[in-house]
């Protein structure tokens, strides 16, 4: 951390502690959700699910989409003739693809979402893709990527999704001006608050990916650094540091500390003087200190209980101890990559228990014997340890929810109080 961070990290806490993963039975939900903050997010494409009826059934209900709207994106029924090979399925995905693009005629990239049947009946979307790019092409832009929920956590979709974007980004011209991507969906409030900030810091090329347009994809390059907005990124950040682009390195934007050390590693890669940052970031500092004061005395000293779902849980966990002096218990994650966690594991507190890909039976008996105040797990998990006395948060409501940056920081801290103030008006 430079001069610039307020708050540079005092010991490496939990950086160099193994992670506890053991085999078992898990509870996760399948990459497809990722579809729906996704194809609200890039307004110009399509994303078809090649999937069963089961497959479809969690897109409607997880969207809430009414009857008569039209949404963007839908389902390719692979049907008993298709798993019975009495139908050819390239030629049925090939008819269903005709009939959509005909009808809408606004789309402009069409991602071909492969799901657990799909895989298990060998169906290659890869070489589909190809085959309807070159028939559709130039009007339309076909990718694909997989949304199976085979051992992957549903955030991963999204990760898969903007992976399958960078080969389509263009390389800058030799002597390009330097640029910043964000990596990782965000909603377009914080998007543009995002913006506005780095705009006042001098920083003027910034790109986001993914774009709100898929048109718009930024280029490419040794010249592009790049920041992580999400922390499930591990594909995509790959593929563009295979492209020449520089992670820099930064905790997650969350909370008051998070989002410093985040703007603050991008002020040091352009070289912004430090009395500069210390004046931008001031004002929206101040108001999310402020936000965050009427939640400390609510959840200090409350004992966490993280179960893997999102790989959201580090960050968040950082966040509550760090900035509302919560403590934490037990933080599960489906999945560690200590490469781009390792600026938020060296802010956890030193012997903080962090597991990843854990047996759920042995862990909800650890989290009964722990009997903490707040337990942050998935739907599946919510309703049974509420009938317990459990007070609960949905995790996948931290997903869906604008929590990144100053602005949002009382709105993430209120996301944790909430639950803990119905169960302190229940036991009235």
């Amino acid at each position: 951390m430079s001069a610039i961070a307020t708050r540079s990290v005092q010991s490496m806490g939990c950086a160099t502690a193994p992670s506890d993963a053991k085999p078992g039975q898990r509870e996760v939900f399948c990459g497809l959700t990722g579809i729906i903050w996704l194809h609200r997010k890039i307004q110009d494409a399509f994303f078809l699910v090649v999937g069963s009826r089961t497959c479809a059934h969690l897109i409607q209900s997880a969207a809430g989409v009414m009857i008569f709207a039209e949404p963007r994106f839908g389902t390719a029924i692979i049907g008993e003739r298709d798993l019975a090979g009495l139908a050819d399925a390239n030629e049925e995905l090939d008819k269903v693809v005709t009939k959509l693009l005909a009808r809408r005629p606004d789309i402009r990239t069409l991602f071909l979402v492969g799901s657990c049947p799909s895989e298990v009946i060998k169906l290659d979307l890869a070489k589909a893709a190809q085959r309807l790019a070159q028939r559709f092409a130039p009007a339309v832009r076909v990718l694909n990527y997989s949304g199976s929920g085979i051992e992957t956590t549903f955030t991963e979709g999204e990760d898969a999704c903007l992976a399958s974007l960078v080969p389509e980004m263009a390389t800058p011209p030799q002597g390009a001006e330097k640029s910043l991507l964000v990596l990782g969906a965000l909603a377009d409030v914080v998007e543009d608050q995002f913006r506005r900030l780095f705009a006042e810091l001098g920083i003027a090329k910034v790109d986001f990916l993914p774009p709100r347009r898929s048109a718009d994809l930024p280029q490419v390059g040794p010249n592009t650094r790049f920041l992580l907005a999400q922390p499930f990124q591990t594909i995509s950040a790959r593929a563009l540091e295979e492209r020449g682009a520089v992670r820099l390195r930064a905790p997650l934007p969350f909370g008051v500390e998070g989002t410093t050390a985040w703007l603050g590693a991008a002020a040091v890669e352009w070289g912004v003087d430090p009395e500069r940052f210390r004046e931008v970031v001031a004002a929206p500092r101040k108001r999310a200190e402020s936000a965050l004061q009427r939640y400390r005395e609510r959840l200090s000293g409350k004992r966490i209980f993280f179960f893997p779902d999102s790989q959201l849980e580090i960050p968040l966990a950082r966040f509550l101890h760090r900035e509302l002096g919560a403590e934490l218990v037990e933080v599960g994650t489906p999945y560690l990559n200590r490469k781009l966690m390792a600026e938020e594991l060296e802010l956890l507190p030193p012997g903080t228990p962090v597991v990843e890909q854990q047996d759920v039976e042995r862990q909800l008996d650890r989290a009964r014997a722990a009997d903490p105040d707040l337990v942050v797990c998935g739907l599946g998990l919510a309703n049974p340890l509420e009938a317990e006395g459990i007070a609960t948060k949905w995790a996948i409501e931290l997903v869906f929810s604008p929590i990144h940056g100053y602005e949002q920081a009382g709105d993430l801290a209120e996301l944790f109080a909430r639950p803990l103030e119905r169960r302190a008006r229940l036991e009235v």
